[in-house]
């Protein structure tokens, strides 16, 4: 190794791994400053505001080049609605794809910039808004619920806009990848659709248990209840998955998103289920999402390979 790429790896692997004072552990190793700074990307992603500015840039190209998407509403409250890009393929599986935000922020709009390689492989591609935890009373339960509607309206009305409703995939990324993780563990029956009514599932830099959540930063603005760590961690309802997994993450993540996605993974494979792991050598949290968008980069390949769909050419 020479000596400017021996300094350019100090210099990332020091951007990665912030010093902070020792105090009181809270959980695990983890004093208060450091499990707080584990659940902030801002802490380990100095590129964060370039690449969250790259996210709506190049979803403005991507609606340049496929189209505006149809906005449809999959419930009565105003933010209750979805972006729907539609491929020219008849009867063809259909992508969701919920965003992150830390579950206050994000918008689908933002998230169009993997419509081009759903549309062109021949797969619809939907991204979905929901609320703010900061406008449901500190709740994460009624973001759910949305999501879920969500899910059921993509179901119900796949066939009226050319999709297969037996070919539905999921993915999501950090606090969208929490909540695709419940989607994973509802039980649909329910609502009155199949148990595999999700044939796969996509998750990228998710978090699987909120208990070590809860304990962070994160609970100065979300209410971790019992119901909420119950209902809502899918580490907790392993049996209920009826579909492949693949679990995505970078090595230059925080430590405790990288944990959440190995230990989920494990898991997942002691419980019988089917599931890859995928790591992304020298990829952030955010750089790690941008992969979606390519056919031959981790989660981009993932959800093809799930939907049995070539990249496009």
């Amino acid at each position: 190794m020479n000596r400017r790429n021996f300094l350019a790896g100090a210099a990332g692997a020091l951007a990665a791994a912030p010093v902070l004072a020792e105090g009181p552990k809270v959980f695990r190793d983890y004093d208060q400053a450091a499990l707080d700074a584990a659940y902030d990307q801002s802490k380990y992603a100095p590129n964060l505001q370039q690449l969250l500015h790259r996210y709506a840039s190049n979803s403005e190209l991507a609606r340049a080049r496929v189209g505006a998407p149809r906005r449809v509403a999959y419930g009565s409250q105003p933010v209750e609605q979805l972006d729907l890009y539609r491929t020219e393929r008849a009867n063809a599986p259909v992508h969701v794809f919920i965003h992150g935000g830390a579950w206050r922020a994000g918008m689908a709009k933002d998230y169009a910039f993997p419509a081009e390689m759903f549309v062109h492989a021949g797969a619809h591609y939907v991204v979905p808004d929901f609320s703010w935890v900061q406008d449901t009373g500190a709740s994460l339960l009624p973001i759910a619920e949305q999501i879920r509607r969500a899910l059921v309206w993509v179901a119900r009305n796949a066939a009226g806009f050319g999709g297969d409703a037996g070919r539905i995939y999921v993915s999501g990324h950090s606090s969208g990848a929490h909540q695709a993780g419940v989607l994973a563990t509802t039980d649909w029956k329910q609502v009155g659709l199949p148990t595999d009514v999700v044939k796969g599932y996509v998750l990228i830099s998710g978090m699987y248990d909120l208990l070590p959540v809860s304990l962070s930063a994160r609970g100065s603005y979300v209410q971790f209840d019992e119901r909420t760590l119950e209902e809502l961690s899918a580490m907790r309802h392993l049996d209920r998955l009826a579909a492949p997994v693949t679990v995505v993450y970078g090595t230059l993540e925080t430590p405790e998103f990288q944990r959440q996605s190995r230990e989920f993974a494990e898991g997942l494979k002691k419980a019988g289920k089917p599931v890859q792991l995928v790591v992304a050598e020298g990829y952030n949290h955010f750089e790690v999402m941008e992969t979606l968008a390519n056919p031959f980069q981790f989660a981009g390949r993932a959800a093809l390979e799930q939907m049995k769909l070539k990249a496009p050419v």
